[in-house]
């Protein structure tokens, strides 16, 4: 009888106050949604922080004929430099593997990356590809001592980090992950007021029902349950949205990009996915109940 009695209050309380219903439901979806994707955002530069970290190198460039770069003095790098380059990079602590590429090989992935650029493969000879040391460190954070012992060599036209080139573009991706999560945050906290709006009127158009209950002994928990409950209908309506939300960005945004910047062994997992599912659907229902009661306690008289 009672368990009758709160769901018909609550789908009174859902049917007078549809409009604001609504509003709670799309609030609390986008403001869900939004915390899901930083979330997976975070989650998607940690793996790919930890995939590509883990492959990044130390370039070495070669001295080439002709080239304008004042430390080669217009020389090529003769054999007999490369091969005490070779040998001395081997022999540097931090250093796990060193591989040579040769003008013809440099030749061929100039192509393989460019081949879009017709253009640009055409005017381009392999004599203008110059010779290069690939640089595997043990730990790639430690790279400066490594750096430092190769720069200045004879034969040595330039020395990169691809760290340093890879670390930019994820600084950017934590910018945009924090700003995400700061425009969630906003979006949640706008929900969590809707939601004590909502919960307001409807306890204020059925003043008179829950004055009579009190009258009759009913307990303060039985008065608020149903309007409790109808903010926890919202939020739970609102979080299945943010879900379907959620999984098309992971089938459209983040397998996309895996793609595209070839990592897919650091893919965003659907276990993680879920697990953001799940926590933003309880983050949703907790603000809705803490919403309902915290309000119902201000306004509510009985």
């Amino acid at each position: 009888m009672r368990a009758n009695f709160i769901f018909s209050e609550v789908w009174i309380g859902l049917r007078r106050n549809l409009t604001m219903t609504i509003a709670v439901v799309i609030t609390v979806a986008v403001g869900m949604a939004m915390l899901g994707v930083g979330l997976m955002i975070n989650a998607q530069v940690s793996l790919l922080k930890g995939y590509w970290y883990d492959r990044v190198e130390i370039n070495v460039f070669l001295c080439n004929k002709g080239t304008a770069i004042p430390a080669c003095g217009g020389k090529e790098a003769t054999p007999a430099q490369i091969k005490a380059l070779e040998a001395q990079l081997k022999g540097l602590p931090g250093v796990k593997d060193v591989y040579f590429e040769n003008q013809s090989t440099a030749f061929k992935n100039f192509q393989e990356s460019y081949g879009a650029n017709k253009t640009l493969v055409d005017v381009t000879k392999v004599e203008d590809m110059p010779q290069s040391f690939r640089i595997k460190l043990v730990d790639p954070d430690n790279y400066q001592p490594v750096m430092q012992a190769i720069q200045g060599q004879r034969g040595v036209a330039q020395v990169t980090n691809q760290k340093d080139l890879v670390g930019k573009f994820f600084d950017m991706l934590d910018k945009i992950s924090n700003f995400a999560l700061a425009v969630a945050i906003i979006l949640v906290l706008a929900a969590a007021l809707l939601i004590g709006n909502t919960v307001r009127l409807s306890a204020f158009n059925r003043r008179r029902e829950t004055g009579i209950m009190r009258l009759v002994g009913a307990s303060n928990l039985y008065i608020q349950l149903p309007f409790v409950m109808e903010g926890v209908i919202a939020g739970l309506i609102g979080g299945v949205f943010a879900a379907v939300i959620l999984i098309a960005t992971k089938v459209m945004l983040f397998e996309e990009l895996a793609g595209y910047f070839g990592s897919g062994g650091a893919q965003l997992g659907w276990d993680t996915v879920a697990q953001v599912i799940t926590f933003t659907m309880i983050i949703g229902v907790v603000i809705c109940v803490l919403a309902s009661f915290v309000t119902l306690r201000r306004y509510l008289r009985v």
